[in-house]
């Protein structure tokens, strides 16, 4: 790697030194025909070439490495984002230190920039944080008070509160995922009871819609975490709620696939054009549009948790028949040799 670096160097020098040559080759072209036009001996001409080359050679070699100095130095400046007193000493001519100096500049404003930057989106970050966290009291409080009120209009703001919930919660999540430093808790999860919490979460949009639920307990564990498992499942029932008007959701183990979930719904589905787009962040597509219902968030979080959890998320559908929604969650079994 060094060598080809070395060798990138000459032909760059080479380059830079052209002009130079040419001119020699033309001084000593005009030389010759001097020397011949005179009759003049063409053995001196052959010895003053000889000693004019062996100087430039010597010319050529110390400004090779002083090239090289000056190219390395510039390649630190860009490794290191920052312009140290030997970088500027390597350049002997006053145009490269100045020139290394005007970088050192700009660099050290987009530093301060990039600081500010950083700064600020913590702020906000920070602020964002706490105000999802504080939105959570007057929902429950609201919740609360309206289970205490029976109405005819309970249902109806019984199902906004479960939305609005959805999406404090859709926000809240895609905060920490944007956090590299959030873990997962990866344990061995009892998937029924993971199924069922979502599941009752959903309760009252599943009476309310008169959708059917087709589930049977699966008796199965996967390797995975609780929590981050069931936000997945939560936002795949509720894109499935959302775009069922009527019929039925079925959740089932796949009978080929090992420990591969199944959410599958009689919904609108899914266009054929939009399918490769639907994990994009803020891609609604046309159902989205439509019913002025969709976030274009939640199946690009449901992805990124898969990827976190190290499980693989697949959509299918088809327009009017439903989508069905399968999460690999198997692991590969690793052999240990003596």
């Amino acid at each position: 790697m060094a060598d080809n670096t070395k060798t990138g160097v000459f032909k760059l020098f080479l380059l830079s030194v052209r002009q130079q040559v040419f001119t020699f080759i033309g001084m000593s072209l005009i030389f010759a025909s001097i020397f011949i036009l005179n009759s003049l001996s063409f053995t001196l001409y052959l010895y003053s070439m000889e000693l004019a080359l062996f100087f430039l050679f010597i010319y050529l070699l110390i400004q090779y490495f002083r090239y090289r100095k000056r190219y390395e130095a510039i390649i630190q400046v860009g490794e290191a984002h920052s312009i140290k007193d030997e970088n500027i000493a390597a350049g002997t001519d006053p145009a490269d230190q100045l020139y290394l100096e005007k970088i050192e500049e700009l660099q050290q404003g987009i530093r301060e920039m990039n600081n500010l930057h950083a700064e600020r989106q913590a702020e906000q970050l920070d602020y964002f944080t706490l105000w999802l966290h504080q939105i959570k009291t007057p929902l429950s409080a609201i919740s609360l008070l309206n289970q205490s009120n029976a109405t005819p209009e309970s249902k109806k703001i019984s199902q906004e509160i479960v939305r609005l919930e959805d999406y404090t919660h859709m926000a809240l999540n895609y905060v920490k995922l944007e956090d590299t430093g959030s873990d997962m808790d990866l344990s061995q999860v009892d998937l029924d009871s993971v199924i069922k919490r979502a599941v009752k979460k959903y309760s009252i949009l599943f009476i309310y819609k008169g959708i059917k639920l087709n589930y049977q307990p699966l008796n199965t564990t996967v390797l995975s975490d609780g929590q981050w498992l069931q936000t997945l499942l939560e936002q795949l029932l509720s894109n499935s709620l959302k775009y069922t008007a009527s019929g039925s959701i079925s959740i089932y183990l796949n009978p080929v696939k090992e420990q591969t979930l199944i959410i599958e719904d009689t919904g609108v589905g899914i266009r054929p054009e939009d399918l490769p787009k639907i994990f994009n962040k803020g891609y609604s597509g046309l159902n989205g549009r439509l019913h002025e219902k969709s976030t274009g968030l939640g199946l690009f979080l449901s992805r990124k948790i898969c990827k976190r959890l190290g499980h693989k998320l697949t959509i299918e559908s088809k327009m009017d028949k439903g989508t069905r929604a399968e999460i690999n969650m198997a692991r590969v079994k690793l052999a240990v040799f003596d």
